[in-house]
């Protein structure tokens, strides 16, 4: 999968994913769920992570950055899921992996494929029908861009208004929420899997540019029209590409791992 340590682009977007291994619910009580959020402010303290939207399911996290320093991105992974991993196996008495063994990063375009990708994060848990609206699920940036704290915020709220395009808080805390019920009551509860399985979403100018920035880490990837947006797609492996004797592509000491 694609790494965000390995798609350095200054002042881009990207949603980070990051699941369980296996897709266990590890994070299914909230004490657990708590903790990832506790070292993920700890991470924004001690690097500058920039966050501009985050969710924590009971397998999975969705996490909405700016890319502002080179080393921000993976250095404030690897301290979130490496200490709440930790914590979990030695309250659990438990050994072995927490997490996959790679987080997944995208480029999203900072217009309005970013609102409708903030949209997409806080309204996980609606479609999975655990609640009826993201206020009623405590671990998501919604509530926080509905009442921004005075101390300890998360949310980049003021990066958050300028990429937006609006003027105040205010008017931040009313349109989202106008545009998240209106998702809701237009049965705009998809899943749409570009968000999490492509490199960047966007106009095709914003793609192609990102294409071109990651240079060789791009090569051979194809730029697809969807409905409404475009995407750089990640390569597809054949499936025994590593689970048989035979190489489809090429010998095992020459095939390039991508991330």
């Amino acid at each position: 999968m694609a790494r965000a340590n390995r798609h350095y682009i200054p002042n881009y977007v990207w949603h980070i994913t990051h699941r369980c291994h296996k897709k266990e619910f590890l994070l299914k009580f909230l004490k657990d769920r708590k903790r990832w959020v506790y070292w993920l402010f700890v991470a924004k303290k001690r690097f500058g992570l920039r966050i501009l939207n985050y969710t924590v399911t009971s397998n999975h996290i969705h996490l909405l950055v700016i890319d502002n320093g080179r080393e921000v991105i993976p250095k404030s992974i690897q301290l979130v899921a490496g200490r709440t991993a930790q914590e979990y196996n030695q309250g659990k008495k438990r050994k072995g992996a927490f997490w996959e063994d790679r987080y997944h990063a995208t480029a999203i375009e900072t217009d309005i494929h970013l609102i409708r990708y903030m949209m997409y994060i806080d309204l996980n848990m609606v479609r999975a029908g655990v609640v009826k609206h993201p206020c009623e699920w405590a671990m998501s940036g919604y509530d926080e861009i509905q009442n921004p704290p005075d101390r300890y915020a998360l949310i980049d709220i003021k990066g958050l208004i300028e990429l937006c395009g609006l003027s105040n808080k205010e008017q931040l805390r009313h349109e989202y929420k106008q545009w998240v019920e209106a998702a809701i009551n237009d049965n705009g509860l998809r899943r749409e899997f570009c968000w999490t399985a492509s490199i960047a979403v966007g106009s095709r100018r914003f793609v192609e540019d990102t294409k071109v920035k990651l240079c060789l880490k791009a090569h051979g990837r194809k730029v697809e029209e969807g409905n409404d947006k475009f995407v750089l797609k990640e390569p597809i492996v054949p499936y025994n590409a590593h689970l048989s004797a035979k190489k489809d592509l090429l010998r095992h000491e020459n095939m390039y791992c991508w991330g």
